[in-house]
């Protein structure tokens, strides 16, 4: 009998949202958000507020929140299934952005979003590695105590989302799992 309960707890599949509940928007959001803010904010104390890294800040910050907020709508969310789903809510609400401003795109392009030096999912790695990038030369070159906070917040946030958010939050109850190269890359499509 325990050996039948251990089976059907592994083949037990993940509850696929329609409509991700408020509290993973939030979630979701709020680390992203939080993390291009600490970024934008560490790049610029790590090079002691001169004119070129408040320059630098706010582009780092400016790129990764226009990258998310209408790159991700006009180019990736209009060939989700979540454009589709009729009163759909993904993880990220970009489906609902994606509606107003941009036309139906192709299910079958979905996938393409991993493809190429400049795909949607490098650039978005790129916005959440570029500052830990920058700031751990800043860190040894200018060390201090607020720099090295500013360091293990992002490394922290980074850290949740892979290993939290992706798998646990967002990925495996989303329905574009099955076509999407995260989701696989999670390996939460059998789940």
């Amino acid at each position: 009998m325990k050996k039948r309960a251990e089976i059907q707890e592994k083949t037990k599949k993940a509850k696929l949202y329609t409509r991700f509940p408020l509290s993973s928007l939030l979630i979701y959001n709020g680390t992203k958000i939080l993390h291009y803010l600490l970024g934008g904010a560490g790049i610029i104390v790590g090079n002691n507020f001169s004119v070129l890294s408040v320059i630098f800040g706010y582009l780092y910050f400016t790129f990764s929140f226009l990258n998310m907020y209408v790159v991700f709508p006009l180019t990736v969310c209009p060939n989700c299934v979540y454009y589709r789903l009729e009163n759909s809510l993904c993880i990220s609400g970009l489906n609902v952005v994606a509606k107003v401003l941009a036309k139906e795109g192709k299910p079958d392009d979905f996938p393409k979003r991993s493809k190429g030096l400049l795909s949607s999912n490098n650039l978005y790695m790129a916005t959440l590695l570029i500052p830990l990038i920058a700031i751990i030369p800043a860190l040894i070159l200018n060390f201090s105590f607020l720099l090295l906070v500013l360091l293990v917040g992002l490394a922290g946030l980074l850290i949740f989302r892979i290993f939290v958010i992706f798998p646990k939050i967002g990925c495996l109850h989303c329905r574009a799992k099955f076509k999407c190269p995260q989701a696989e890359a999670m390996g939460v499509r059998d789940l």
